[in-house]
């Protein structure tokens, strides 16, 4: 039997001897590699965390302490520790275990993070908490890492715990030089430096012992190169900067050595004050194939060989994100005043090829979107015109800054927002679905919701080409489909698919001018919803509907011709893969009451919860955007309607 097979939870590490809980580390990376090989997932995180989660579930007594990971990708470990190694086979999968921390899961997960720099906030409340309600030996440990340091909203929070100097809370840094790819910035200088000072601390302590054992003069020139030594490292190091706040600092530890690893955390637990431990690991330690990966060090993966670490043979398929890239490098090549931003993700966004080809015009500020956007109003304000490419998700975060810095000013940027709407796997964190929501409110901002690679790169084009307001271009995750073409045009809105036959349902006309057909539904197609529109279209038109499929191409602000062809049809319905609370479904209904267009209007979205995760086709499903479940829905609030609803008997071409 393995010694993973006898871990059911934390407190069974405690009956462990050091060489079994070095061979459990072993185990564990085994188990990481043959499992995320089959199901893809956050590998090199993990695979670099093993002894450090080993050593906090030793000398923490979780759930009773809480342990905080920050970001949630990290959290595989820990997941296995708590007695969820069973799960693995299906991880990140439907009704598997969740590939950030999840609560449904277990005690052990009390925050479902997986936006970076928000731990150590988390345990600077839950340590007042057990303060407050007379439970002082309750510890509160926050594991940060992976890039996530350079946020500032971490920094608000060191600052708040050291003033208040409470022996409750520990933060552990899990410094593997990297976020996806390498960490920039000074904060990242400052670790590198302290690094070092790992070596000079183990020369002089060797020298020290040396010098101790001079007899009679021995301790007096210990104590002096003692204090020597202090002045020197301050003087070498910046680790005053987190002492200066008020923070005790241990380290910089070894994060692979467990019995180094358990005395700093168990000195740390011991301190009468709050303790900030400095680990310093290696993303993907024990994999070859991800240690020598210099790209992210295997930081997500798909499905591959566990033996070589490569690709499994999959059909080839051009990415969304790809066609982004190849766009805007285009553009950079055409414009020299088009620059980009990333926040620590440069090839995830699609930035990598602008960035080979213009270094100087790439600009990675770390885990911070906020400062991303601002800095990018300074770019603009100078004259310059920036592309920031985050994931949607993550453009939550930079809201103000959008809103007061950007749209306020008129600043000329564009916002690449990768992954909008349904991500799937990635769970209810990911999921892009919030923007189109949360953007309505923002005055002068438009937003292009392309509907396949060749309006991506239009709309890419049309959006670089503004330069009095902010600008937002948002895509989703996967494989771009085929181009589909328009058959006319209506002011700015694109005619996908018309009426080929007289309708069923209420008024028809014998006429066979196709101008004069009856027009029941026009469904607005919502950028990457439009296949499934055209294909709920044909269901309805073969139950005697007639139908026009439109994509509004720019669904902010709501174009006229949007107005003009509601008022031609009986009802409007519209489908996004966003929430349907405050989307585009809304922003149109409000336009047609402010038109007085007077057409009843269903809109179609993903509800306003959170999304459990799953494949983006099993999310859909579970929305009701399926073509079927579409087409049913439309079908039905079509005979609803009355049967003396007034149909139009005239249309313009729209060719």
């Amino acid at each position: 039997m393995t010694v993973l097979e006898n871990i059911h939870s934390p407190h069974d590490l405690r009956a462990l001897s050091p060489n079994a809980l070095r061979r459990l580390g072993a185990e564990i990376r085994e188990l990481l590699i043959e499992s995320v090989s089959s199901t893809g997932g956050h590998l090199g995180p993990n695979l670099g965390v093993v002894e450090l989660t080993i050593a906090l579930h030793c000398e923490f007594d979780s759930p009773r302490d809480r342990i905080v990971f920050d970001t949630g990708h990290q959290t595989y470990v820990h997941k296995i520790l708590t007695g969820r190694a069973a799960g693995f086979d299906r991880l990140r999968r439907r009704g598997g275990l969740s590939g950030y921390p999840a609560r449904e899961e277990s005690p052990h997960d009390l925050v479902e993070n997986s936006h970076a720099s928000t731990a150590v906030s988390y345990a600077d409340g839950l340590s007042k908490a057990h303060l407050l309600t007379g439970e002082p030996d309750r510890q509160a440990v926050a594991v940060i890492g992976d890039g996530a340091l350079t946020g500032g909203m971490a920094w608000e929070a060191l600052n708040s715990i050291a003033a208040g100097n409470r022996p409750n809370v520990v933060v552990v840094v899990n410094d593997n030089g990297r976020s996806y790819a390498p960490t920039v910035g000074g904060l990242a200088e400052h670790l590198d430096a302290l690094r070092t000072a790992a070596t000079y601390d183990s020369v002089l302590d060797s020298g020290g012992r040396a010098l101790r054992s001079i007899p009679a003069i021995g301790d007096l020139a210990y104590r002096g190169l003692h204090g020597a030594k202090a002045g020197l490292k301050d003087f070498t190091t910046p680790q005053s900067l987190f002492t200066g706040l008020g923070l005790k600092y241990l380290g910089p530890v070894d994060g692979h050595d467990l019995a180094a690893l358990r005395r700093a955390l168990r000195n740390a637990r011991r301190y009468q004050g709050p303790v900030l431990v400095h680990c310093v690991t290696r993303k993907g330690a024990g994999y070859a194939p991800a240690e020598n990966d210099e790209a992210d060090r295997f930081h997500g993966i798909g499905v591959h060989d566990p033996k070589t670490g490569r690709p499994l043979p999959a059909p080839a398929k051009v990415s969304w994100t790809s066609v982004f890239g190849d766009e805007l490098a285009k553009a950079g090549e055409e414009r020299e005043e088009i620059v980009a931003i990333t926040a620590a993700m440069l090839k995830p966004t699609g930035l990598d090829r602008f960035a080979a080809a213009h270094p100087d015009r790439v600009f990675d500020v770390g885990i911070a979107e906020q400062h991303a956007v601002t800095s990018a109003v300074g770019l603009a304000m100078g004259g310059l015109h920036p592309v920031v490419a985050v994931y949607a998700t993550f453009l939550n975060r930079a809201f103000d800054q959008l809103l007061l810095d950007a749209a306020l000013h008129g600043a000329g940027i564009t916002l690449a927002l990768d992954r909008a709407g349904v991500t799937g796997d990635d769970g209810p964190s990911h999921n892009g679905v919030w923007d189109l929501a949360v953007l309505q409110v923002v005055p002068g901002l438009r937003i292009a919701a392309p509907r396949d690679g060749a309006t991506l790169r239009a709309e890419l084009r049309e959006a670089l080409a503004v330069s009095d307001a902010p600008t937002v271009v948002r895509f989703p995750k996967g494989a771009v489909p085929a181009d589909i073409p328009a058959v006319g045009r209506c002011g700015g809105t694109d005619i996908l698919a018309e009426p080929a036959a007289p309708a069923a349902l209420g008024d028809s006309t014998d006429s066979a001018d196709p101008a004069a057909l009856v027009r029941d539904v026009l469904l607005v197609a919502v950028g990457a919803m439009a296949p499934l529109c055209l294909a709920a279209a044909e269901l309805l038109t073969e139950v005697g509907l007639a139908v026009t499929v439109v994509d509004p191409r720019w669904v902010k602000p709501v174009d006229n011709s949007l107005l003009s062809l509601a008022a031609e049809h009986r009802l409007v319905a519209t489908v996004e893969d966003g929430s349907r609370a405050g989307g585009v479904g809304s922003a149109v209904a409000q336009a047609l009451r402010d038109a007085d267009v007077d057409v009843p209007l269903r809109d179609f979205g993903t509800p306003a919860r959170f999304l459990n995760h799953g494949t983006r086709q099993e999310v859909l499903e579970e929305s009701g955007l399926t073509a079927e479940q579409l087409a049913a829905a439309v079908e039905k609030a079509c005979r609803r309607l009355p049967v003396d609803a007034p149909h139009p008997t005239e249309r313009s071409s729209h060719s």
